[in-house]
């Protein structure tokens, strides 16, 4: 399976928000109001107006404190387990494009459990427009790509640290770049890269950046010599 791919280096990524900004420019999508949370995340989390949220993190690494920046997005499963719940109440809700890869959201998702959809992702990315009852998330800008554009959060990155392409480039550079960070960190890793088709690279443990930034934490495997993070299944969402 090739079809398109994501790989997002958070080795260079400076919270500057600009993908988060394109996103919801792009798609018309309203602001959030929000209110001060004590962190420069805003808003606090995602929702049915907000498909790219750059998430801020300060943890302590070896007794020393780090801001670490993590652009969380729908990961586009390669086989995505919200659409097998949507299936099995109404096929047609969600879709994956055949020539892309791309997981898609129709009108149709306001007729399924909403509840089901959301824990069936092993990375809580699904979120419901009470409004209108319909599940939205990123669509990876598929009007875009099928005119040979790149995603809005893509285009807009201003330090390299998104990229958008066909699969097998996108995993040679997501591969050549990691083997370039492990020479400082060694432990650094690709997220979930055989299961996604959004890879990020993490120098510091996953779960530093967030509780779902892998499948399943437990788990860690080789793939071609690097470490790459586990990609269980297994349901980790909690509601």
């Amino acid at each position: 399976m090739n079809g398109k791919t994501f790989f997002i280096d958070q080795t260079r990524c400076t919270a500057c928000r600009g993908c988060q900004a394109a996103c919801k420019q792009w798609k018309n999508n309203g602001y959030t109001e929000t209110s001060n949370t004590g962190s420069y995340q805003n808003p606090p989390d995602l929702n049915a107006q907000t498909f790219k949220l750059v998430r801020f993190n300060e943890v302590e690494v070896d007794g020393v404190l780090k801001w670490l920046f993590f652009p969380e997005q729908c990961r586009h499963c390669l086989v995505p387990s919200c659409k097998m719940a949507a299936d099995a109440q109404l096929p047609g809700a969600i879709l994956q494009d055949e020539a892309t890869g791309a997981v898609l959201y129709t009108e149709k998702t306001a007729k399924v459990d909403y509840r089901m959809v959301r824990e069936a992702c092993p990375y809580d990315i699904p979120r419901l427009d009470a409004a209108t009852g319909r599940i939205y998330k990123c669509n990876m800008c598929i009007d875009r790509v099928q005119q040979g554009m790149q995603p809005a959060c893509v285009q807009t990155c201003p330090t390299d640290t998104m990229h958008f392409g066909d699969r097998d480039t996108m995993m040679r550079l997501a591969l050549q770049r990691l083997q370039e960070v492990q020479q400082r960190t060694p432990t650094a890793l690709l997220a979930d890269s055989e299961a996604v088709r959004v890879l990020y690279l993490c120098e510091q443990p996953p779960q530093y950046y967030h509780g779902y930034m892998v499948a399943d934490s437990g788990r860690v495997f080789k793939h071609n010599g690097p470490l790459v993070a586990g990609v269980s299944r297994r349901k980790v969402l909690g509601l």
